[in-house]
């Protein structure tokens, strides 16, 4: 009877430090925690307060160049990519609102983080192509010779050259003033264009290496803990 006492008390005894091992020395569950508190918590907050902010500042300066001259074009008027932006950082604070789990357990959180992920690339195109209409058109108008004709602000090229296209700017009565504020309108929203296409660029990233890195890091510390159990065992 002892004997089988002191067994049991044995086998308590090494039940209690392996899961003493297990809570400290797992690097797994450790990387899953730190995971967690940065790329769960963290992550998607930050991220997703830039993303509102830019898509806000984006939008709204659309909506103004678009009230310059009613004959802009909408790829100059780059209100849907804010747009865009802003739809993907409301995905952002509702991945905020879903509790964690991990391996992504649950088909809701995995579903949110997809969508977060292809939306943030989608994101990221819509700004690359707003910047690149953006420095086209400021571009032209750099070479630009503008006269008022009739309430409108008709712009040329090339002036000797009379089969050049001409660039008509309905609903401006001073040509002056509509080009200067196009072209500061233009640069504002190449560069809040830029910056929200490099934070969405950032969120891909992250959320890319968040889910494949902790994958892989998983796999290759299993050996070493079965190594350690056959150790034990021995």
């Amino acid at each position: 009877e002892k004997s089988t006492d002191s067994s049991k008390t044995q086998e308590s005894a090494m039940k209690k430090k392996k899961k003493q091992k297990k809570i400290k020395g797992d690097p797994k569950t450790g990387q899953e925690e730190e995971s967690h508190t940065c790329c769960g918590c963290r992550f998607p907050l930050l991220f997703a307060l830039l993303q509102l902010a830019l898509g806000i500042s984006v939008t709204v300066l659309g909506f103004l160049m678009a009230g310059i001259s009613s004959s802009l074009l909408v790829r100059d008027t780059p209100y849907w990519a804010g747009i865009i932006v802003c739809v993907v950082s409301l995905v952002g604070f509702v991945m905020l609102c879903i509790s964690y789990q991990p391996d992504e357990k649950t088909c809701v959180q995995f579903t949110v983080k997809l969508m977060y992920f292809l939306l943030s690339a989608l994101g990221l195109v819509a700004c690359v192509l707003a910047v690149a209409f953006a420095a086209h058109h400021y571009l032209q108008m750099t070479k630009f010779t503008c006269d008022t004709i009739l309430e409108s602000c008709q712009c040329k090229l090339d002036t000797a050259d009379p089969l050049g296209r001409t660039f008509i700017y309905q609903d401006a009565a001073d040509c002056g003033s509509l080009t200067s504020m196009l072209n500061l309108y233009l640069l504002l929203q190449m560069v809040l264009n830029l910056i929200a296409a490099l934070v969405c660029l950032s969120a891909c990233f992250v959320m890319w290496k968040h889910r494949y890195q902790v994958f892989y890091v998983g796999v290759r510390f299993y050996p070493l803990t079965a190594t350690e159990g056959q150790q034990q065992k021995v």
